[in-house]
């Protein structure tokens, strides 16, 4: 049987102003389980982000619990932070007899 492991998902929010009236922004986290975690294919990979390993991809596969936005987020796997690419969508319901409907590309850089 498959099963996922549990990521943090990292939300700027806004947490207030400051004396000039400017927003203030905190970070929420919250952790969600059963995500799959897949590297993403080296095909995927330009010259541009191929040298000295740029960048780092990962393809999370969100269960169909967790129905939040994850647009301008970072995700939390195995200690190491990821921003979320786009505004990743879910999957129709019809498309998906597993638990996960949604595929999520998250990358870092390196340099």
């Amino acid at each position: 049987m498959i099963s996922g492991m549990s990521v943090s998902v990292l939300r700027r929010v806004m947490s207030g102003r400051d004396e000039m009236g400017e927003p203030v922004f905190a970070t929420s986290t919250e952790t969600v389980g059963n995500v799959l975690v897949a590297p993403s294919s080296t095909d995927e990979m330009d010259e541009t982000n191929r040298a000295f390993g740029v960048t780092c991809e990962l393809t999370l596969h969100f269960p169909k619990s967790y129905t939040a936005s994850l647009e301008g987020c970072a995700v939390e796997v195995r200690g190491v932070e990821y921003r979320v690419l786009g505004d990743p969508q879910p999957y129709m319901p019809e498309n998906t007899p597993t638990p996960w409907n949604r595929s999520v590309k998250v990358a870092r850089a390196d340099g």
